[in-house]
């Protein structure tokens, strides 16, 4: 059961896989050194961790992932002397140049773009950083920086990389880094959404807000919504989505009436840990259709953003197996 890429602090590791399916070293037993696939495996779930960063889609850092990868199994093992420190360096490389193909593709990107979602593990929440460098708003912020900053930001922000071994992976002198770090953060701090952390509250928030869209309840949507709430809606040009960001609690409730008067075929609704975020995915026909995810502050949706992208939506595959069921159609 893949339930999250989501790895820890620099010099741990955390499998996302079920407890079945552990690697040795964190059954127990010590990963065999001399292995280049044990060895690559012990770092796999951070490599995607830092590429999902720096890219925002899934489907990519995936791709990254195995191209370092190919590159690991043809290296000289024997004269690498940090399997960990090299395999950072070529992930971010090798995420920086797709980051750099992909933004002019964005550039003419069909309406709002959003991240790609992934399944997260619920704990992850709990260390505050990690979940809001995963968050659809940070990432949206993320893509208001150049490569080379996102990726500092990246790994010293999400990860905890000290400027020295981030100057090392990129090949650029430690004020150099110093220099992109203090750029990225006063950039990303002065447009850093906010969004309640705890997680009964979030709870609270988004399950108010399926009974009020299930009920087709207009006023009670709008007591959930903030005033100025936003609504961002990701169709890639391929899904039905408003090519607009929608501003204000009654435009954005009418938004949310009309899309429930219009439910897919054979609806589902499942409440699981979303981008370190509690979040609806709906499916239709056992298939993810589309993922509402709110940000709260002071107990009202501030922000919601809603993929349907169908192209997005492949890191949500096992929602029927882990997620909660909630209802059927917001």
């Amino acid at each position: 059961m893949t339930t999250a890429h989501e790895p820890g602090p620099p010099g741990e590791t955390e499998s996302h896989e079920t407890e079945s399916h552990e690697t040795e070293s964190q059954a127990g037993n010590p990963v065999d050194a001399g292995d280049p696939t044990a060895v690559f495996d012990e770092q796999r779930d951070l490599l995607f961790g830092v590429a999902y960063r720096v890219l925002g889609r899934a489907v990519d850092a995936e791709d990254v992932v195995q191209d370092a990868w190919l590159r690991w199994r043809e290296v000289d093992h024997a004269s690498v002397r940090d399997p960990r420190a090299y395999l950072v360096r070529v992930v971010t490389h090798l995420a920086v140049d797709r980051l750099r193909s992909a933004q002019h593709r964005r550039e003419t990107y069909v309406g709002p773009w959003l991240p790609e979602p992934i399944l997260t593990a619920p704990d992850i929440a709990d260390d505050v950083a990690l979940a809001d460098s995963v968050s659809f708003g940070m990432l949206v912020v993320l893509e208001t920086l150049s490569p080379l900053e996102r990726a500092v930001f990246v790994l010293r922000e999400a990860f905890g990389f000290s400027h020295a071994e981030i100057a090392g992976t990129l090949g650029r002198s430690e004020d150099a880094v110093r220099q992109l770090a203090r750029r990225a953060r006063q950039h990303v701090e002065a447009r850093r959404p906010r969004f309640e952390t705890d997680r009964s509250t979030q709870r609270d928030a988004t399950e108010r807000f399926l009974a009020a869209a299930n009920s087709g309840d207009l006023a009670g949507l709008m007591d959930l919504l903030a005033p100025d709430v936003t609504l961002h809606s990701d169709g890639g040009g391929v899904a039905k989505a408003a090519l607009r960001v929608i501003e204000g609690a009654d435009k954005v409730a009418r938004f949310l009436a009309g899309i429930a008067q219009k439910p897919p075929p054979e609806p589902r609704t499942y409440l699981a840990s979303v981008n370190g975020r509690l979040a609806l995915v709906v499916t239709s026909r056992g298939e993810p259709h589309s993922v509402f995810s709110l940000d709260v502050v002071d107990g009202r949706v501030s922000t919601i953003h809603v993929q349907v992208n169908p192209d997005k939506l492949h890191g949500l595959h096992d929602i029927v197996r882990v997620g909660d069921p909630v209802g059927l159609w917001p």
